[in-house]
């Protein structure tokens, strides 16, 4: 289990709908919120994914969030369980792979864009109605190292779509501070979850790791508490338009 160490009733009353929460970092985001005594409503992935959540949301979908059918089919779904919500967490994406740019073809870039960019626009649009009824609400977007950075060979177009996510952060949270939405971003560096396990290998992973001042790479865990800080109006009431960064110093500005 993931344990924030903040207050078990922090978030009680509070409804937080996450994408992407089957696995890694958005399974543990999760668990921290309902430790927080928050309903969670919770997108795990594709069809097939649902038990990964058993015991950890309160409300389980499943969609393909590289269809625009299915995402809106989630957004549909979401709408039909609850008619306010309290924090939004968009943390579904991937990579798929590593493709070098004079390779990637039409289908590859589609299939990233859709899932990493346009799946936060659209649940995000889709959701602002709900979130509006909430007296504070929050969204918290999960975006990557590599949106500052430019990423590793072969994930131009992941990076790309990372640094949109957090821009559009942004932009969001000057256009809905007067409706006392708050909106900002976690950034997590290298964190070991099935994603690096995909797309890294072990060396790449281990000189990255002796490059962190704090010679370790993250765990899901490392991350959960910005996701809680962030949707906390108690806690985080006076920040919007941020990125957090969370990598070990891996990347400091």
């Amino acid at each position: 289990m993931t344990h924030t160490g903040f207050d078990p009733h922090l978030l009680d009353s509070k409804t937080v709908v996450i994408t992407g929460a089957g696995r890694g970092i958005g399974q543990a985001a999760a668990i921290a919120f309902r430790n927080c005594g928050a309903r969670v409503l919770a997108h795990s992935g594709r069809t097939g994914t649902a038990n990964q959540l058993d015991g950890i949301a309160d409300k389980v979908f499943e969609a393909d969030f590289t269809k625009l059918a299915d995402i809106q089919s989630f957004v549909k779904a979401v709408m039909e369980e609850t008619d306010s919500i309290d924090i939004l967490v968009n943390n579904a994406g991937t990579m798929f792979g590593r493709f070098p740019a004079d390779e990637l073809s039409d289908a590859q870039y589609d299939q990233l864009v859709t899932l990493n960019q346009t799946a936060v626009v659209n649940v995000t649009r889709g959701l602002i109605p709900a979130i509006r009824k909430s007296d504070a609400g929050s969204i918290v977007n999960t975006v990557s190292i590599s949106a500052r950075t430019g990423g590793s060979p072969g994930s131009s177009i992941y990076s790309a779509t990372k640094a949109f996510v957090a821009t559009y952060s942004r932009a969001l949270a000057r256009e809905l501070g007067p409706d006392n939405i708050r909106v900002n971003a976690v950034s997590p560096g290298t964190i070991s979850t099935d994603f690096h396990d995909r797309y890294s290998t072990s060396e790449k992973l281990e000189t990255t790791r002796k490059s962190i001042p704090l010679q370790r790479l993250g765990m899901p865990a490392d991350c959960a508490p910005a996701f809680v800080f962030l949707a906390s109006e108690k806690l985080s009431g006076y920040i919007t338009g941020q990125v957090i960064e969370i990598n070990g110093g891996q990347l400091m500005a």
